[in-house]
């Protein structure tokens, strides 16, 4: 239940009706008013604010559907919940189409009543959360949005590791913000003035990694015609950012925990060696202790860079951020085209809080760009979703699929989920790119 103070007006011609849901509501934490006839009920919602409005149907002079209108044009963050002792088909449409959130039939029992109450709450949190203006509190000292508990953690977290020099391994799905929880540890630490250089060990070929981390000298190999620092050299002073480090060959691997015990660099093509102060941060979408059992990932490493560990949750467990996200993303999109901020409809808020988003925030800040820009008018609606976002009647979800079958449909929603990148979708779902290309051929998912 939502025990924040919300403000609850009952109106109801009869007297016993308004004293037990005032009695009930006021015992969950609700500021309770009562008003017996509609007129009464306007009088007090022009003086006093209030974020559900529980009417009973039939009242002398003028209808509970009367007010649901009046409500429903006058007070744009205001929820209305009908009860009724007459109940029919009828006035339960007519009360929906006017614009009531809820429609309780008499006699209900109290949990009937908190969970209807409780729905057209949450109904409000959402649509405040997600189109109110951003403020100073949603966005952490690091300057990443979130208010979740999880995302408390995580902040709390980064502010241990930006004390220290010792090298931190950041856990996490693809599009979690890996990399802005790394740059918020270098640049909050003692190194923030010098280099911070990200380097995608899973973006770079295996055979250039060792000249692109620790640099080359001249006629090291073919086409190397002038000698060239690395990225190591580069971050000397500062901190270097190794995402993907699970992707990394044995051969690499042993090269890298040299570096880590002697703070020695060499070259490709050189017999020397030259001393660095870098900080290491390490990266990886995928669960390197696991990595290591099965000798994937060697031993020491993975403890020469586990001193310290973050984990950053997924999307799907961080509540109402989604929310905060999605205004974050509307606003600057909206900004960056010139087009007016959308509004996003109590159904489509509820499909994309619901949906398990495979792609994380990276995912959640396309689609918003892409509804932006391509959604006409300023309503955005469940049927402006993506197909996977949207409820569908043919979908079957059963268990008389077969394996290809379910197989199929998981890799066509997560490449819809990342507008198609291949290389996004081989790294959700934990398979190389050449692995895909093979399945989507078999599948006859080109």
């Amino acid at each position: 239940m939502h025990k924040y103070r919300s403000s609850i007006l009952v109106v109801d011609d009869a007297p016993d009706t308004l004293e037990i849901l005032d009695r009930n509501l006021s015992s969950k934490g609700f500021n309770v008013l009562t008003a017996s006839n509609v007129a009464e009920a306007v009088q007090l919602l022009e003086s006093t604010p209030v974020d559900l409005v529980i009417t009973d149907l039939k009242m002398p002079m003028i209808s509970g559907l009367d007010l649901v209108r009046h409500v429903r044009e006058n007070l744009k963050n205001t929820r209305i919940m009908m009860i009724t002792g007459y109940a029919s088909i009828e006035s339960a449409v007519e009360a929906l189409k006017l614009g009531a959130e809820e429609y309780l039939a008499k006699p209900f029992t109290d949990d009937e009543l908190y969970s209807a109450v409780d729905r057209s709450l949450s109904k409000l949190k959402d649509r405040e959360t997600v189109h109110h203006d951003l403020d100073d509190t949603a966005f952490s000292k690091y300057g990443i949005l979130g208010k979740s508990v999880a995302m408390q953690n995580v902040f709390r977290a980064v502010k241990k590791a930006s004390a220290t020099s010792a090298t931190v391994l950041i856990a996490g799905e693809s599009g979690t913000g890996k990399e802005l929880v790394a740059r918020a540890i270098h640049y909050n630490s003692a190194r923030s003035s010098a280099p911070f250089v990200p380097v995608n060990c899973g973006g770079i070929p295996e055979g250039l990694l060792e000249s692109e981390l620790f640099g080359h000298v001249k006629g090291a190999f073919t086409g190397a015609t002038a000698s060239r620092a690395g990225f190591f050299q580069t971050a000397d002073g500062g901190t270097i950012f190794l995402d993907e480090i699970g992707e990394t060959c044995q051969s690499m691997q042993v090269k890298l925990l040299r570096v880590l015990q002697s703070k020695e660099v060499g070259m490709v093509g050189s017999d020397r060696t030259r001393k660095v102060d870098v900080r290491i941060l390490a990266a990886s979408n995928k669960d390197l202790f696991n990595l290591m059992k099965t000798g994937a990932i060697r031993e020491d490493l993975y403890f020469r860079l586990s001193v310290l560990s973050i984990s950053i949750p997924p999307l799907r467990e961080r509540g109402d951020d989604i929310l905060l996200l999605i205004n974050y993303y509307a606003e600057t999109f909206s900004r960056e085209s010139g087009k007016p901020i959308p509004q996003f409809s109590d159904d489509a808020l509820r499909a994309l809080k619901e949906y398990s988003w495979p792609g994380n925030v990276r995912e959640l800040e396309n689609l918003v760009q892409r509804l932006v820009v391509m959604t006409d008018g300023r309503l955005i609606d469940v049927p402006d979703l993506p197909s996977l976002m949207r409820f569908s009647a043919r979908r079957e979800n059963g268990l008389n699929r077969s394996l290809a079958e379910v197989e199929a449909d998981h890799i066509r929603n997560v490449l819809a989920s990342v507008g198609g990148n291949k290389t996004r979708a081989a790294e959700i779902l934990h398979i190389d790119r050449k692995t895909l290309r093979e399945k989507l051929k078999k599948l006859d998912l080109q």
